[in-house]
């Protein structure tokens, strides 16, 4: 077995945890206490819980991503169509994309400086406007008065986590956020997923994911949890192997919860 710490993962009431905590999990190299495949003790089976993207899930920040995309991009001489964005960007972690965009040489460290060039440009063109999707916070409220467990997983850095999440108040929301330096595989892998599941002690299909990109519906499918496709991103049809998708939070109830584990 492998043993490694945790670094990044945040725990419980929007607290970030910089403990080291030892864990192990069929050798792979992980950041957070996993299970070993097929070992159910200490998991919850008989709730559920639920599990947020961020981007475009709890803000519809993706067409603010797009203008600092479009303009870091610019400034370095790539011009990326509505197409290349949507589908080989968003939902994606910056090292994964960025390394995509300028090569397989990039140094790590020019990789850090293109990530923070590009993230403190979306986060100063998105302040002005920043908000919670519609009908969030109300949901969340619903989730804590009903005490079902609640995560973020997304692939945002944690600049951005902590940008989002303070802004909208909905940090003390979370027992367990995962954000893209949780991970080695960045979406449509299901490791963050899976890890998230893990994070919070439940089984991936007693975990509703909330995505709005293909590659995180992709990412939250291969890891067997029930998939909600929100439309900010791609539309219903484009999300029709979905389990369900909504416009935004309004339209989301406990009896709707509960209906995607009755079939």
């Amino acid at each position: 077995m492998h043993q490694t710490y945790c670094r990044s993962v945040w725990w419980g009431e929007g607290k970030k945890n910089n403990s080291k905590c030892k864990v192990n999990f069929l050798g792979q190299r992980i950041k957070i206490p996993l299970v070993k495949k097929g070992d159910v003790k200490n998991m919850k089976i008989d709730d559920f819980a639920v599990i947020f993207d961020m981007d475009g899930v709890m803000v519809d920040s993706n067409p603010y991503h797009k203008i600092a995309l479009q303009q870091f991009c610019d400034q370095h001489g790539y011009h990326l169509t509505d197409d290349e964005l949507k589908n080989n960007i968003f939902g994606r972690t910056n090292k994964d994309w960025l390394t995509s965009l300028f090569g397989e040489t990039v140094s790590p460290e020019q990789l850090k400086v293109f990530e923070d060039e590009k993230e403190a440009l979306f986060r100063r063109i998105y302040a002005p406007h920043l908000q919670p999707m519609k009908g969030l916070i109300n949901f969340l409220n619903l989730l804590r008065d009903n005490r079902i467990t609640r995560a973020v997983a997304t692939s945002a850095p944690p600049s951005n986590v902590q940008f989002i999440l303070e802004k909208t108040g909905t940090l003390p929301y979370f027992n367990v956020i995962l954000d893209g330096n949780s991970v080695e595989n960045s979406k449509p892998d299901p490791e963050i997923y899976l890890k998230t599941a893990a994070a919070i002690r439940f089984l991936p299909q007693k975990c509703i994911v909330i995505e709005d990109s293909l590659s995180g519906v992709e990412s939250a499918l291969s890891a067997s949890c029930k998939v909600i496709g929100i439309t900010t991103t791609h539309n219903r049809q484009e999300l029709s192997h979905t389990h369900k998708n909504i416009n935004n939070f309004d339209e989301l109830s406990l009896h709707e919860l509960n209906s995607l584990f009755s079939s």
